[in-house]
């Protein structure tokens, strides 16, 4: 019977959620493309919009919890690039804005800093 050790399993719960972190980003970057791609304020958009808000108000629970073991200026940062995330999508709701290529920009970026 082979046994794990504690660091062996909590490695590999990292890696778990760090692959779900990045399948929830990949999710919402196509939402965002399919939404842009349409020009048009339509039900893709809304799903778009939907799906984003909950993944990064998500995020943003995770990273104010105390037992969150990234740096304290990295979380701050990624809180602050979380409310810039859902300030665009309100405005994109509210018909000010298009900017889903900003929002896809970013979130690519984040994306792929999870390797």
């Amino acid at each position: 019977m082979y046994q794990f050790s504690y660091a062996e399993i909590m490695e590999d719960g990292v890696a778990n959620a760090k692959d779900r972190e990045r399948q929830a980003l990949d999710r919402s970057i196509e939402l965002l493309a399919a939404a842009r791609d349409d020009g048009h304020y339509t039900r893709t958009t809304v799903e778009a919009l939907f799906y984003t808000r909950r993944v990064w108000i998500r995020f943003i629970e995770d990273l104010k919890q105390p037992d969150n073991e990234l740096a304290t200026e990295l979380r701050a940062d990624l809180i602050s690039i979380a409310i810039w995330i859902l300030k665009e999508c309100e405005k994109i709701r509210k018909r000010e804005s298009t900017n889903f290529q900003g929002i896809i920009d970013v979130t690519t970026i984040i994306r792929d800093g999870l390797k």
